[in-house]
């Protein structure tokens, strides 16, 4: 596949998995560019795992690595692409607290939190 076929592909993608919420820069940026070829068109739109299944792998890696904004935002994500509802992604903290540490998931109970509302403000709002 040409490189300006799988970085369409990996734009889609993107915005697939993030509901339209991250802005996609333009090309030229060799970073993204490469993490739109390769992640979004050729792991994301692989169909041995679900999205869902992929959300939750990936949630549970940002969550040990203590990755607070980037969490917040797949867990955004996870709401609005309706993957996930608010009681499973609380219920995440027992499992992150037991297997991460109770300090980890503690810096991750607000942001969850926040997102919640953040989408249930949105789809208030229309």
């Amino acid at each position: 596949m040409a490189d300006a076929e799988r970085r369409k592909r990996g734009v889609e993608m993107l915005n697939k998995v993030y509901a339209g919420d991250v802005v996609v820069p333009p090309e030229g940026n060799v970073f993204i560019d490469t993490m739109l070829e390769q992640v979004f068109a050729e792991v994301w739109s692989r169909d041995v795992l679900s999205m869902r299944d992929r959300r939750i792998l990936l949630l549970g890696i940002i969550a040990e690595k203590g990755e607070v904004a980037t969490f917040g935002i797949q867990v955004k994500a996870a709401l609005k692409n309706g993957e996930l509802t608010p009681e499973e992604i609380r219920e995440f903290m027992l499992m992150i607290a037991q297997y991460a540490g109770y300090p980890r998931a503690a810096a991750l109970v607000g942001v969850i939190e926040a997102q919640i509302a953040e989408v249930e403000k949105e789809k208030a709002a229309g």
